[in-house]
């Protein structure tokens, strides 16, 4: 809805139902969930379940309604001129434009105070290290003596009673009676647990009450006895009011149940089940020894099979023996024959490969004339070769020419003399002649 300021002529005109939906919304955005506390008149229980009522105090009221599905999990009944305290919206029941609280939850006026302290000594215990599942301990499988903290001629005692006798009737019980509420119930309750634990005749011990109001189960939300249930050295089960009731008890205990019949079914082990889960071994138990029994008389059937006479076991080894003879015969016998063929086979071949020696001989007869004739004409082609090249070298001999009236002259270190450019005056030379040699000396040299 828009608030802005308008002048009136412009502002829109709503209708009753317009207006009071647009209340509504500013009620239930501008209020959240509150609590409330009041005394209860005009107390109306329609058959539909829902519950009209008017909360009011001295000064003033409001009309208020609890829906069904809200009030059908209360556990004490609401009555005229009871002062509660009730948790609600703030909403308007459009068609009559009334307002109205719907209502969410509701207790008995002062509960608030106790449940703050049940808070409080709930997180001052878990701080504290009481409620930590390390310290907890498993109740035995099959307990010899079963303790029971509770009020006598009570019906939880009555059930917790029935329960472990229909469940296992052998189970010896011990009761240690305690008022469960009232004055100094916490500490006769703190000191029926420190008892049963002195005296430790006892495997398990059952903490448990019937169903009531917070107050009624105030005794077990007390700090002594949560410190005593945290010292007991014996496992400890509670079975404290109904399913929805949680007390301090509860968390500090070994095990919680649900109700007193729930903790009597923890402690103790159901006999018709252990005597269906004996049946059930003692059937595997007889048919593991039977098949087991099968399996060795069909072994020894089978041993006996194959335990044989001396004098059988004989006979069986010398016909074994004769196998073996003839097999070996047999392998000896085929191992001589191929031995045999590959003898003959060997011999084929070095016959087949025999040299002739005749023809080897004529053959080599053959090749030796081939290569005398090939060296004496090969002699014959040099010493032609030999005396051409000798000519030769006779037509080239310098002293041939030095025969014919010619000289060679020679420096003295050997070297030809070709021109006259390579002596000088005065020096010598050496002349070698067709026979001898002189020496000169040259007086003139030129052209």
């Amino acid at each position: 809805m828009n608030f802005s300021f308008q002048p009136s002529h412009l502002r829109p005109v709503l209708t009753v139902t317009e207006l009071n939906h647009n209340v509504k919304i500013i009620l239930e955005q501008a209020l959240p969930l509150l609590w409330v506390t009041g005394e209860i008149s005009n107390l109306k229980q329609y058959p539909s379940g829902h519950w009209y009522f008017t909360l009011k105090d001295a000064n003033a009221q409001v009309r208020c309604v609890m829906f069904r599905h809200k009030n059908q999990y209360l556990d004490w009944q609401l009555k005229e001129g009871m002062r509660v305290e009730i948790q609600a919206l703030v909403t308007l029941y459009e068609a009559r434009g009334d307002y109205q609280l719907t209502v969410e939850n509701i207790r008995r006026a002062g509960l608030g105070l106790l449940y703050e302290a049940f808070e409080q000594l709930k997180a001052k215990l878990e701080q504290a290290g009481l409620f930590n599942p390390a310290h907890k301990q498993l109740p035995p499988a099959f307990p010899k003596q079963v303790g029971i903290i509770t009020s006598p001629n009570t019906a939880a005692l009555h059930d917790v009673l029935t329960t472990l006798h229909r469940r296992l009737p052998s189970l010896p019980i011990i009761i240690y009676p305690v008022p469960v509420q009232g004055d100094g119930a916490a500490a006769k309750i703190a000191n029926a647990i420190r008892l049963a634990m002195s005296r430790a005749e006892c495997d398990v011990l059952i903490l448990c009450r019937g169903g009531g109001s917070i107050e009624d189960l105030w005794a077990f939300n007390e700090e002594v006895v949560a410190q005593a249930i945290y010292a007991c050295s014996i496992p400890i089960v509670t079975g404290i009011g109904h399913e929805t009731d949680f007390t301090i008890a509860d968390f500090v205990a070994d095990m919680r149940a649900p109700t007193p019949t729930g903790a009597a079914q923890i402690v103790s082990p159901n006999a018709e089940e252990i005597i269906r889960h004996l049946n059930h071994l003692n059937q595997r138990l007889q048919l593991s020894l039977q098949r087991n029994l099968e399996n060795k008389m069909q072994r020894i059937d089978l041993i006996s099979h194959r335990l044989l006479h001396p004098g059988e076991r004989i006979t069986h080894q010398f016909k074994h023996l004769q196998h073996l003879k003839e097999r070996f015969s047999n392998a000896w016998a085929r191992c001589s024959e191929t031995r045999i063929w590959q003898l003959n086979k060997y011999n084929q071949r070095i016959h087949a490969s025999q040299p002739d020696l005749p023809a080897l001989f004529k053959q080599q007869y053959e090749w030796a004339s081939r290569l005398r004739r090939a060296i004496m004409h090969r002699i014959e082609i040099l010493e032609n070769t030999l005396q051409h090249q000798r000519a030769h070298l006779v037509h080239l001999n310098p002293q041939s020419v030095l025969t014919r009236g010619y000289s060679i002259a020679y420096t003295l270190d050997g070297r030809i003399l070709r021109n006259w450019r390579q002596i000088l005056p005065n020096e010598d030379v050496q002349i070698s002649l067709a026979e001898g040699w002189l020496r000169a000396r040259v007086t003139e040299t030129g052209e």
